[in-house]
Parts: C-alpha cells; structure tokens; sequence
C-alpha cells in the first residue's frame, strides 16, 4: 500500500492551495482516507475524513477547506481557501482499513510521507 501526497508549497494568507493523495494497492472504496496536519510542536490533528459518501471536517478547518475523491483515480484531494498562517503545516493523508473516520492518528493503518504547507506573507 502506498500514499504519496502532493501539493503543497507557499501560499499568502488568504489564498488556496489544492493537496492530493493518490493511492495504490488499496481496495480504495473500502477505506476511510483521512487528512491529518502537524505544525512544529503540536500534536497531530485531523483536517477532514471521508468515507463513502460521508465526510468530516475539523472544526478549525470547517468552511474553508474541502476533501472529495476521484475513485477512477484513486485519489483524494483537500482543497484549501482563506488559509491562514495557523494552517502551516506537514499535511498527512492516512488510510483507515474498517472504513470509519476518526481524529485518532493511531487508529490509520497506512500514511503517506507528508506535504508540508507555509502561509506566509
């Protein structure tokens, strides 16, 4: 199984960025993917989930940013608006086996390696 996130870079506050995670080796219909972020220092966080057709959004993320799924391609993508310097981080996408979100880190089966993320003026 591997995910390989991609994406990410420099944005000014306020503008958007689009992340994607492409997976392979998954039955990817099978799998919750999650969006996870880390800024230094901090504990890893839950970003946004989607199952199905069931989708979950942090509260620090609600309204901005949106997760969807290319299931002919295999990938989930988080799109990201109205960033702000509070969003830089790595940004981690995460594969959960059973099919069911959660904001529990340990509960993933699979991680990609990161895409780190600056907002910055």
């Amino acid at each position: 199984v591997q995910l390989v996130e991609s994406g990410g870079g420099e944005v000014q506050p306020g503008g958007s960025l689009r992340l994607s995670c492409a997976t392979s080796g998954l039955l990817f219909g099978d799998y919750a993917i999650g969006w996870f972020r880390q800024a230094p220092g901090k504990e890893r966080e839950g970003v946004a989930c989607i199952s199905g057709d069931d989708i979950y959004y942090g509260d620090a993320v609600k309204g901005r940013f949106r997760i969807s799924r290319d299931s002919t391609k295999e990938t989930v993508s988080l799109q990201m608006n109205k960033v702000t310097p509070e969003d830089t981080a790595v940004y981690y996408c995460a594969a959960e086996e059973a099919g069911f979100c959660t904001w529990r880190p340990t509960q993933y089966d699979f991680w990609g390696q990161g895409t780190r993320v600056t907002i910055s003026a």
